[in-house]
């Protein structure tokens, strides 16, 4: 089914919606979770959180994209889920993802510096524009879906050590990147 058409079944408000969703999605979302959260049973959760919040946001939203919208809401649970699993002293995965990134992502945010964030996502996204697509996709699958770099390098075509060192070229890029641009890290 088209995404159109289940974005209507929603509108609708009927419940063949969310199977629809799921057949078309399903693992998408769930390889999401899973890649952030590292547990199944928690990916799991995660997912069917992100069928029931779907149903809740649309209508009034109503997505141009409905792949990226799922993609969205699955990430944003996963990632509140592995805080609060965090806090509790259960994970490790994400944090060394987020030790990768350390070096070139300021470490100074507060609510007091939203002009700061602001100017450091359009600063982001024209780093992403200057780079290939294969890095743009690279970067973007291990930082923002959280893919491990095993895997990464396995459906790239890559060895494991050859994808740690596009990784850290990549964030090397970055943070020389945020410097020229006058962010401070």
């Amino acid at each position: 089914m088209k995404d159109e058409q289940i974005i209507e079944l929603y509108l609708q408000r009927r419940e063949k919606a969310v199977s629809e969703t799921q057949a078309k999605y399903g693992s998408y979302c769930f390889c999401i979770a899973k890649n952030i959260l590292g547990i199944k049973e928690d990916a799991e959760e995660c997912v069917n959180d992100t069928w029931n919040l779907t149903w809740n946001k649309i209508p009034p939203v109503i997505p141009i994209s409905l792949k990226a919208f799922l993609g969205k809401l699955v990430r944003d649970l996963s990632l509140s889920r592995y805080r609060a699993n965090h806090a509790k002293k259960r994970y490790s995965k994400m944090e060394v993802m987020f030790e990768e990134l350390e070096e070139c992502i300021p470490s100074d945010f507060d609510v007091e510096q939203n002009f700061a964030r602001q100017h450091l996502a359009e600063t982001l996204n024209r780093w992403l524009d200057h780079l290939s697509k294969e890095d743009r996709v690279l970067f973007i699958k291990r930082y923002y879906y959280g893919d491990a770099v095993k895997n990464l390098a396995k459906v790239h075509g890559f060895t494991e050590n050859q994808m740690a060192q596009k990784m850290m070229k990549l964030r090397k890029s970055l943070k020389a990147f945020l410097l020229a641009k006058g962010v401070s890290i």
